[in-house]
């Protein structure tokens, strides 16, 4: 109602002045090498290196989506605060600030005063406030106060303008963090906290999925909760249950899409992030919790045998409204073998950027980015710009079940999805078989017609294979199978009664966002509009 927190607290005392009640301690580590660049005079950000002496933090200044979220949400804070002891980078962290701040003196228009840049920057500035309070600058200090103050105003008039749950949940963040740290902040708390409770309950999914489907999303909601309650305890304040729960029910989800080496696969625009980083972030939260064994809410299908790890798409891709990077890549899969992958999706749309270069994103989030199958060269889910998606796949059936395969058990995935039905008449349907022993995975990719009688004529299609990072194939004799080395001397057969097989240029994005040269095996040609099956095998060799 536009009441500030001093009118409710004491109305008929002079309001006080603005300093910070406590000093937080994050157990979020950061990136030691883009923290020890920052202190050289540069940004490192995904790969590029910006003189910080040429950056213009000004709001008609143009940027790419990592620079503008790195620069506006101070995120270079906690890689700054990892590299180095808090007294050798103080007057870093205040060279870039006076220099954000002379360019944004007042909350106004532009990136920095996105809802998402604005809670990120509130939350990152109270978080590491000793390197940005530091010092005997004591003009700068008061002009960091009252830009806290000044922001967390108007994150409380302006929260309501978010674009989605993710930038709510950020913005929500902040405000209660403020409250806490703040003077006469209580009312702002209870404001904040009963935001945030709402909030994540229509971010997050029955299975602790985040709905945008994508697990770098999961990881900023994470990363945004884990430092909120260091602010709790900060202030030897108690973390509303709501708050405990909820990342208790979002790293099992996470934890289902890692591959055997420890990390995670790329999906809905998120890059193949490092065991490393990933058991950081859940080692700050203190959650100790297995893969959620069906995250069907969450739409992946994980089957683990004992060396190797299976992964599916098997929900239709996220709703426009939830999308922040959203990717046609229904019943793609990616596939590992101790601390191989053998096959994977390209990834790094919401990377792209830095070294991985933004004009391809587009292409990034498209079906012949990831191991499926596409028909006429198409998306089986329309592909927009912004991240959102249009029409195409409404419809996924799965079933998974324990099978007998030549003497042994296996488990099998069966799954199906309409994307193509309305343009070609065809529904995909792929059946995965994963032997247990883990040498075997044994795939069938058939065209269904959706109608009671096929159609006439053909249709182009392609069945492509991305194989991971030093993965070196060579096709067999007749084109109809190829073998694949891997760094450790072992060797994979790829086999397929389709004719056809070729090997082609590919790329990979890595979690730092740079793209790597990879191969990809391409089953193309002209399928009936009747149906049709395309049979193949990836078998270790003794």
């Amino acid at each position: 109602m536009g009441f500030s927190g001093t009118t409710i607290v004491a109305p008929f005392r002079k309001p006080a002045r603005p300093r910070l009640l406590a000093t937080v301690e994050s157990p979020l580590p950061g990136d030691g090498p883009a923290g020890t660049a920052l202190r050289a005079g540069h940004f490192h950000i995904f790969g590029v290196k910006t003189p910080i002496a040429q950056m213009d933090f000004g709001p008609t200044a143009k940027h790419v989506p990592p620079v503008e979220r790195s620069i506006h949400g101070f995120s270079w804070l906690r890689d700054l605060s990892s590299c180095a002891p808090r007294e050798q980078c103080t007057a870093t962290a205040q060279r870039i600030l006076e220099s954000w701040l002379d360019a944004n003196p007042r909350p106004g228009k532009g990136p920095a005063w996105k809802v998402e840049h604005a809670g990120a920057r509130l939350l990152n500035w109270l978080v590491h406030a000793p390197l940005l309070l530091g010092g005997d600058h004591a003009a700068l200090r008061q002009r960091m106060l009252d830009a806290m103050t000044d922001t967390a105003r108007w994150l409380d008039r302006n929260i309501g303008r978010a674009p989605d749950r993710l930038a709510e949940v950020t913005g929500w963040c902040a405000i209660v963090a403020a409250g806490l740290l703040l003077p006469e902040g209580k009312p702002r708390r209870l404001f904040g906290e009963a935001g945030l409770v709402r909030a994540l309950g229509e971010l997050v999914g029955d299975d602790g999925g985040v709905l945008s489907r994508s697990p770098v999303g999961q990881m900023d909601v994470i990363a945004d909760l884990v430092d909120l309650r260091a602010c709790y305890a900060a202030c030897d304040r108690d973390v509303p249950q709501a708050v405990e729960t909820m990342l208790a029910m979002l790293v099992p989800p996470l934890l289902a899409l890692t591959h055997s080496d420890g990390g995670l696969g790329s999906w809905q625009g998120g890059a193949a992030t490092s065991a490393e980083r990933l058991k950081a972030l859940i080692d700050a939260t203190g959650v100790r919790a297995r893969p959620l064994k069906e995250p069907r809410g969450w739409g992946y299908a994980r089957v683990t045998a004992r060396r190797s790890t299976l992964l599916l798409d098997g929900s239709p891709p996220p709703l426009g409204r939830h999308a922040r990077h959203g990717c046609a890549s229904t019943l793609a899969f990616e596939f590992s073998h101790g601390e191989h992958r053998l096959v994977v999706n390209c990834g790094g749309a919401a990377l792209a950027g830095g070294q991985t270069p933004i004009r391809i994103e587009q292409g990034l989030r498209a079906t012949a980015a990831h191991s499926t199958m596409a028909l006429g060269d198409a998306n089986s889910t329309a592909v927009l710009i912004n991240g959102k998606l249009g029409a195409g796949v409404g419809e996924v059936e799965i079933d998974q079940r324990v099978v007998q395969l030549d003497g042994s058990q296996a488990t099998r995935v069966d799954a199906s999805h309409d994307g193509y039905a309305a343009r070609f008449g065809l529904v995909h349907r792929r059946i995965l078989i994963l032997r247990d022993d883990g040498q075997e995975l044994r795939g069938e990719d058939i065209l269904v017609p959706s109608g009671r009688k096929g159609k006439r004529g053909k249709v182009p299609y392609a069945l492509r294979f991305h194989l991971g990072r030093h993965v070196v194939a060579t096709l067999g004799e007749k084109g109809r199978g190829a073998s694949l080395s891997l760094p450790d001397g072992s060797l994979w057969k790829f086999a397929t009664g389709a004719d056809g097989l070729e090997i082609e240029e590919s790329l990979w994005v890595d979690g730092n966002g740079r793209p790597h040269p990879v191969q990809q095996l391409v089953i193309q040609g002209f399928a009936s509009r009747g149906g049709g099956n395309f049979s193949w095998l990836f078998k270790k060799m003794n």
